[in-house]
């Protein structure tokens, strides 16, 4: 019902928490996260800290250029961040988080390609996803075998078999590109793109920190 309200209301962007509550329906795993309008709102009996505060809105997709981001917050320290938030956006919601242990980053996307239709996109993640493009692509539905062939495809891909120790849930990491060609499959009429970045891999687990999502 999600997709439908926000093309109801003749948006073409989703907020962040709505991507988020739209991969849990599918099975998803995310970040626990409150969206609240003032710092009272906030429940702090079920943060751990130290959190993440970013304003939360269909309008401010990339929030990092516009400082709708803020890392690393202690619990003396959220009422203030989330003053100064509150200041620089006034008429946005504000979506508090735990942060996330770092794992390794990957990022994993959803593309309607006006030549091949829609298709999975799976790399390096994090920050440096722009400068070392280290991306494959597949048309979907995927099958098991395609998603194994994506993450042995990219450069990084010795980081995920284990390089120097480095422990990751390949397992999950799998199931996850396959739930996600699945969300595309059955919202292919009306997606544009999406994107999940970073997503944390973890020794046992993955989960998306944040998300993206564009309607056609």
């Amino acid at each position: 019902m999600i997709v439908e309200s926000v093309l109801k209301e003749g948006r073409k962007a989703l907020a962040e928490n709505e991507v988020k509550m739209l991969l849990r329906e599918s099975g998803i795993p995310t970040t626990d996260f409150q969206v609240v309008d003032d710092f009272a709102d906030i429940n702090l009996k079920k943060l751990r800290f130290p959190v993440v505060i970013k304003v939360c809105s269909p309008d401010i997709l990339h929030k990092t250029d516009v400082a709708g981001v803020v890392l690393d917050i202690q619990k003396d320290e959220l009422e203030h961040e989330f003053s100064e938030m509150r200041r620089r956006f006034a008429k946005e919601q504000i979506l508090v988080e735990s942060m996330q242990d770092r794992r390794v980053e990957v990022i994993i996307g959803l593309i309607n390609d006006p030549t091949f239709g829609l298709t999975i996109m799976f790399g390096l993640g994090g920050i440096y996803t722009e400068v070392y493009k280290d991306v494959t692509f597949r048309v979907v539905p995927i099958k098991e075998g395609d998603a194994e062939e994506m993450l042995s495809e990219i450069r990084a891909a010795p980081i995920l078999e284990g390089f120097r120790r480095i422990k990751v849930d390949r397992h999950a990491l799998l199931n996850l590109l396959m739930k996600v060609s699945a969300l595309g499959v059955k919202y292919m009429d009306d997606l544009d793109q999406m994107d999940l970045n970073p997503v944390f891999v973890k020794e046992r687990g993955v989960v998306v920190v944040d998300a993206k999502m564009l309607l056609l």
